[in-house]
């Protein structure tokens, strides 16, 4: 959701700019722009609707260049996506202003800055940063100090940077509820949403704190944090910036799909050894917290929410430890109440996301024994201020999309199943049959993804289709969710999951030849039930997918569709049947011809309410 870059450099960073901006595309915008300060001090800025290639076209017909500037890509939150909204934002052609985030109190402000007779020539709240740090200025205040002052009076979130004609080899940038690193170079610092997007320039890096303004030049960076300095560690990164390409896929979100035996290969790597798996990767202290958990609380949004209902019947069926999960978005605004000795998860695939960010904080006020982050970015705010932490190490995941992200939540879930279970209801014998289980996972999902070309011929009967149904039962409803929400995020076809046992209660009704409807069918206790579900699918006219497991001896005929997926423990089968839903997904998204990677109206990280 939005992206920032910006630079102080002694070369032209426009290009820097540019290239930073297509590293940031996979967070979902619907604008673009950049603004730099020349070698005599000059503003110039470009702007342009849509994506970054267009404010490519523009920069290739209108030259810009400078040596101090900030680029911006926009999903919309205040104004619709037009130049006018687009950043960077400037205030009397002194300042300019890229921003991230939602400032809640920007209507007031607003009316403020007009009595003293500011200007506004957009709709968004953006605008008001400029015109604070303006006046600022105007009243003798340095950048820095200019910027302090501003953010001292915002209410909401916010990941800012500044520039201003007065002092053209300074960028100052601030954070509170959005991201933000700083890039460290010789010569030259930036500023950026991600590390992704200065891959190309540096893989040093220092995070920015909740609260954290920092000032960059070309020779350093000072970090204030309530007025004081602070220091904040560069790090280097192992990322490179070849692990962002797509390399031969036609999309990021096929790559990600076929990286996923790796992906869950290195989730793996050195947590467990021989039959047993080793507490201490959720951090040195796991043991002793866990010793004493007597149920788990889980908040997620969006996929990450489908995976922690996934593990609900997880340590519910296998650990016997009573398990809650909730919406994050919903969390903050209810009074829990917080059993004895209960164990807080908040799953991110970011660690930014704003919702579960806020839950995980407030959590830490209401008594739980501990919180435990599961997550992708080992940098994040999420990662910094949990208790415990268990890195899923997916690598980065481009595509809006999420796939290898959810199923190494997946797995990382099933961890804390056995580490929990073993204190409860988890007998040795199960715990280290799983742990097997687990050892040969990367090379179940190799065989999964083995039916890629048998998944894209179905695929393409969704090409006229505008709605379809997804069943599962158990932990499989679940992955039927995550599967429909798949489908819907990048072919926008609507389409629906419910337990197949719900039928008869509702969805019959929507049942017909136009409605494909998709089942997941594992081999377990429930495989009968399952079957007369089906059943009544069937004599309503539905057309069947059924992706079973190859004993259940559901078999292809009028109508129906099966495609067979190997056998697999029971436990881990949520994790391999998602893999078939996710490339049916992603077929019949390209035979609709829609932007598979950066789905309409969608941002892959969320970083407002």
């Amino acid at each position: 959701m939005c992206g920032i870059v910006g630079a102080v450099a002694q070369r032209d960073v426009a290009p820097i700019l540019l290239e930073g901006l297509r590293r940031l595309e996979y967070r979902g915008y619907d604008s673009a722009g950049m603004a730099v300060l020349g070698p005599d001090g000059a503003l110039q800025r470009l702007r342009a609707v849509g994506k970054v290639r267009s404010l490519a076209d523009r920069l290739a017909r209108e030259p810009i260049a400078g040596t101090t500037g900030v680029a911006h890509t926009r999903w919309a939150t205040h104004g619709a996506p037009t130049e006018n909204n687009a950043h960077p934002h400037v205030s009397g052609e002194r300042v300019v202003v890229v921003h991230n985030g939602i400032i809640e109190n920007h209507a007031e402000l607003r009316a403020e800055l007009e009595a003293a007779g500011y200007a506004f020539t957009s709709d968004t709240d953006t605008e008001v940063i400029a015109h604070l740090v303006h006046r600022e200025l105007s009243g003798g205040s340095g950048l820095l100090a200019a910027v302090t002052a501003a953010v001292a009076v915002l209410r909401g979130a916010y990941a800012l940077g500044v520039v201003s004609v007065d002092e053209p080899g300074r960028l100052v940038a601030a954070r509170s509820g959005s991201p933000l690193v700083v890039g460290a170079g010789i010569g030259e610092h930036f500023i950026a949403s991600d590390v992704g997007a200065l891959l190309p320039v540096t893989q040093r890096f220092a995070f920015l704190e909740e609260g954290d303004v920092v000032d960059l030049g070309r020779d350093g960076f000072r970090v204030y944090n309530d007025g004081a300095a602070v220091e904040r560690p560069v790090r280097t990164t192992e990322l490179t910036a070849d692990a962002v390409e797509r390399g031969e896929y036609r999309h990021y979100m096929l790559k990600e799909i076929f990286e996923q035996p790796a992906a869950v290969a290195e989730t793996l790597e050195g947590r467990l050894v021989d039959d047993r798996l080793l507490e201490e990767s959720f951090g040195t202290t796991a043991p002793d917290i866990f010793d004493g958990v007597r149920s788990v609380h889980i908040i997620a949004c969006g996929t990450s929410f489908h995976a922690g209902q996934v593990a609900r019947y997880w340590l519910e069926g296998l650990a016997g430890v009573p398990c809650h999960v909730e919406v994050a978005s919903e969390f903050r605004y209810r009074r829990p109440v917080v059993p004895a000795d209960a164990l807080f998860v908040a799953i991110s695939q970011s660690g930014e996301t704003a919702d579960t960010l806020a839950a995980l904080r407030e959590a830490r006020t209401l008594g739980y024994r501990a919180t435990l982050a599961i997550c992708n970015v080992p940098e994040s705010s999420l990662v910094r201020e949990a208790d415990l932490v268990l890195m899923t190490r997916a690598g980065p995941e481009i595509g809006v999309a999420s796939t290898k992200a959810f199923t190494t939540q997946l797995v990382a879930l099933m961890l804390l199943t056995l580490a929990l279970g073993r204190r409860h209801a988890l007998d040795a014998t199960s715990a280290a049959h799983l742990v097997r289980e687990l050892r040969e996972l990367p090379g179940r999902i190799e065989e999964v993804l083995g039916l890629n070309d048998e998944i894209r011929a179905i695929a393409e009967r969704f090409t006229d289709k505008h709605h379809a149904l997804f069943l599962g039962r158990g932990a499989h409803y679940p992955v039927a969710m995550e599967g429909a929400l798949k489908l819907k995020e990048i072919s926008y076809i609507h389409a629906e999951a419910y337990p197949a046992g719900e039928l008869k209660h509702g969805p019959l009704a929507l049942v017909d030849a136009d409605m494909p409807v998709v089942a997941v069918a594992p081999n377990n206790e429930l495989l009968e039930k399952l079957r007369s579900n089906l059943q009544e699918v069937r004599a309503r006219g539905g057309e069947l997918i059924v992706f079973a497991d190859e004993h259940t001896g559901i078999q292809s005929g009028p109508g129906v569709e099966v495609l067979p997926v190997a056998p697999v423990h029971d436990a881990i089968s949520p994790i391999v049947f998602t893999v078939p839903l996710q490339l049916l997904a992603y077929h019949a998204a390209v035979f609709k011809g829609t932007d598979v990677d950066q789905p309409r109206n969608l941002a892959k990280a969320v970083t407002v309410e």
